[in-house]
């Protein structure tokens, strides 16, 4: 070989390496969540912003949670619609550059569930420690005229698309120990929930598995955020005072045996028995289920829940376990998920 051909030979060789380098930093760059994927939750070594503070997009610094002025002057709200329910309706919205979502009041009858999601928003957003990211960011509100709320968007949207999800961006990445994760998010969240300091707060508005699951939205990599915070309300066990969802009958196995009419004359919500927490957990095992789907290796993993979500099914609430004691079990089984 000519030491023309050896050098020119030499030169390609290093140069598809540096192409292939530059193409591999690029894809990680565009695809992160690929990469976070397998660890789902994983850090971006960025610290949490003080309560009353926000960061999105590449923001470096911190910025105060904004009120009606900065509304006002900054927020440009497009015509994408996020999401919709009865009590109001989500659309994209542009602050400053940033991508945000902006949720309308449809109707003055739910203001009052629509400040409670606020106030929801911001006392859960003072969680310490590992669980700290848990609540939707909160971004900014205004309530002069048009009642708005202003939150962090995440494209992938509500978890209860998430086997569509799995399918559309990850499919090469959908396994049983990705979606079991989300079991696991699922009742950590339900553990901060319960176990708040001014006590216990309870789902209510989850009367089945997407119902519930629609309650919360995917991150980028694949995290549960809970989103939707209107329908909370507290257990007060030291005055005694027990909860009840709403004025409506409830049927259907997913909801609890004591949140049922049991009873042959008609409906009288007065009449209708109060509850606890534990209604929540009655559900863990269908909305886990749910997540789980029918994915290879779902009826062993199911085995192994067995006991657990048998406890949870138990018709004597007191029984049941509580969302901490669910959430070492399934931590217990993902480690030994392959």
């Amino acid at each position: 070989m000519k030491v023309g051909e050896s050098g020119f030979n030499l030169f390609l060789i290093v140069s598809t390496t540096l192409v292939l380098l530059i193409s591999l930093e690029l894809f990680y760059q565009h695809n992160e969540w690929v990469f976070c994927f397998k660890n789902l939750g994983c850090s971006t070594n960025i610290s949490k912003c003080p309560v009353g503070t926000f960061r999105i997009g590449n923001m470096i610094d911190c910025h105060d949670v904004l009120g009606c002025s900065s509304i006002t002057e900054d927020l440009i709200i497009t015509d994408q619609v996020l999401g919709e329910g009865t009590q109001k309706k989500v659309k994209k919205g542009l602050w400053q550059g940033h991508e945000v979502a902006v949720s309308f009041l449809k109707h003055l009858d739910y203001l009052e569930d629509f400040r409670h999601g606020l106030s929801m928003m911001q006392l859960f957003s003072e969680e310490p420690g590992h669980l700290e990211n848990r609540v939707v960011q909160l971004i900014g509100w205004c309530f002069d005229k048009e009642p708005i709320i202003m939150t962090e968007i995440h494209p992938l949207g509500s978890a209860s698309r998430l086997h569509a999800v799995l399918q559309e961006h990850f499919s090469h990445q959908d396994c049983l120990k990705v979606r079991f994760r989300m079991c696991i998010e699922f009742v950590q969240i339900l553990n901060i929930l319960h176990t708040h300091d001014m006590g216990p707060r309870v789902m209510c508005d989850a009367n089945y598995p997407e119902k519930a699951l629609s309650q919360f939205l995917l991150t980028k990599n694949l995290s549960l955020v809970l989103n939707d915070m209107d329908a909370l309300p507290r257990v007060d066990r030291e005055s005694g005072q027990l909860i009840k969802c709403g004025h409506r009958e409830l049927q259907g196995d997913f909801v609890a045996p004591e949140q049922r009419w049991n009873s042959d004359s008609e409906y009288n919500d007065t009449k209708m028995a109060h509850y606890d927490e534990k209604v929540d957990i009655w559900k863990v095992p269908d909305v886990c289920n749910f997540l789980i789907g029918d994915i290879m290796g779902a009826s062993k993993i199911q085995l192994h829940l067995f006991n657990i979500h048998s406890r949870c099914k138990h018709t004597e609430p007191s029984k049941r376990p509580s969302a901490k004691d669910i959430l070492a079990i399934y931590e217990q089984v993902y480690k030994r998920l392959k």
